[in-house]
């Protein structure tokens, strides 16, 4: 992804609804090469253009939040993939910083299996040779479009991976890293009971956030994979719950 086009994502991920005419003018370009870039990212799903401008896709699905951090959120996919050999079984959550693993495990990786309870993940890949996808089962979620409920924990069981990749919400000093969504929780314990090792990926600005419900990984040995704009305090207080810090540069 070119530097125009992470900088037209940040500015409709900030402002939601942007003309095309003044969007071409900010960033000093025509408008025929403005709707060019911005065709290309509607067909990735990134945002949507509508009567003469760029609209942010939902926030609260995958795909509207793939635009957020874009460029930060592919250096932490790249970084995690790292943790990955060819012919690895893993399993990944669902979010966004966790599809582009999924896509960079597919693009740089042979014969690896990906175990997700992330419909999105499962079609985000789908055209993807060197990639097996097994989607776990369960009630579906329209917005995350993830698979969630007790029927997780029953097909998770099935499986025993070395590393179990997780996207999170928030951040609490001394409680860990938390999620908005209940059910989406309860489905991140289920996968992590069947793995060896766990893998947080976010961006740097979601430690300023507070989310309801724990993810309580405690007692699983945890490592995260975050961008080179983590506060050094912030970065003590992940370390001082025995969590490895890896940043993506």
């Amino acid at each position: 992804m070119s530097k125009r086009d992470s900088r037209i994502l940040e500015i409709v991920s900030a402002r939601k609804r942007v003309e095309v005419a003044s969007l071409a003018e900010e960033l000093g370009v025509s408008a025929v090469t403005m709707r060019k870039d911005l065709d290309a990212l509607q067909e990735q799903g990134l945002l949507r253009r509508e009567h003469g401008f760029a609209i942010m896709t939902n926030a609260n699905d995958v795909g509207g939040r793939l635009a957020y951090h874009y460029q930060e959120k592919r250096l932490i996919a790249r970084r995690a993939a790292e943790l990955v050999p060819d012919g690895a079984t893993v399993m990944i959550e669902s979010g966004s910083c966790c599809a582009l693993l999924a896509r960079e495990l597919a693009d740089s990786k042979s014969d690896v299996t990906i175990v997700t309870n992330s419909a999105f993940i499962a079609g985000y890949v789908r055209d993807a040779t060197g990639v097996e996808i097994v989607l776990l089962g369960g009630t579906y979620q329209h917005d995350s479009q993830a698979m969630v409920g007790p029927l997780v924990r029953t097909c998770a069981r099935e499986f025993y991976v070395d590393y179990l990749f997780v996207g999170t919400d928030g951040w609490i000093d001394g409680v860990g890293f938390t999620n908005t969504d209940q059910m989406r929780a309860d489905a991140v314990r289920a996968m992590a009971e069947v793995a060896s090792k766990v893998v947080v990926l976010t961006e740097s600005d979601k430690f300023g956030q507070h989310s309801a419900v724990p993810l309580r990984l405690q007692g699983k040995p945890t490592t995260l994979v975050t961008d080179a704009d983590i506060d050094e305090e912030v970065r003590r207080s992940v370390e001082s719950l025995g969590i490895s810090v890896l940043v993506a540069t």
